[in-house]
């Protein structure tokens, strides 16, 4: 069987652009950043960025009051967020703040006041802090899974 010079030439493209492609992969790079960060971004935010009081927050195996009620256990969110021309930390702490308002308006819609025991839960693997959570970002998105629990503590 004999090709034709054409598709001689666009055969010899396409499999040069594949052995190009295999070698390019996409940045993932994995950022620890302070999670009191993310926090203060959210207070200085308006409207539906805003981290609102009345749920509050425990990281890691940090103390907390009692708990009166434990509503739902390991809830999970994933949130992404525009990277492009933010650095790293900027579009991190907006996946993270992103996350914990989803968090906040789960623990409200289950009548909890906080949310505790959370830790970062990217690729569902565990990592827990007090003050740290862990963000993967790359060229065009950065990413932020948190788990927690939602419960309703004693005043």
């Amino acid at each position: 069987m004999k090709l034709s010079v054409k598709a001689t030439v666009f055969t010899a493209f396409f499999v040069s652009l594949s052995l190009c492609a295999a070698g390019v992969q996409a940045r993932d790079d994995k950022h620890l950043l302070p999670i009191k960060d993310a926090l203060e971004l959210g207070k200085k935010q308006e409207g539906k960025w805003h981290l609102d009081e009345d749920i509050a927050f425990y990281f890691g195996d940090q103390s907390h009051p009692a708990v009166d009620a434990t509503l739902v256990k390991g809830v999970i969110t994933n949130k992404k967020t525009n990277a492009a021309n933010k650095s790293d930390e900027e579009a991190c702490n907006f996946a993270m703040l992103s996350a914990l308002i989803q968090l906040q308006e789960r623990a409200r819609s289950e009548g909890g006041n906080a949310v505790i025991n959370i830790e970062s839960y990217f690729k569902k693997i565990s990592f827990k802090s007090k003050d740290q959570f862990e963000c993967h970002a790359g060229a065009i998105m950065a990413g932020v899974a948190l788990r927690g629990d939602v419960v309703k503590l004693k005043k």
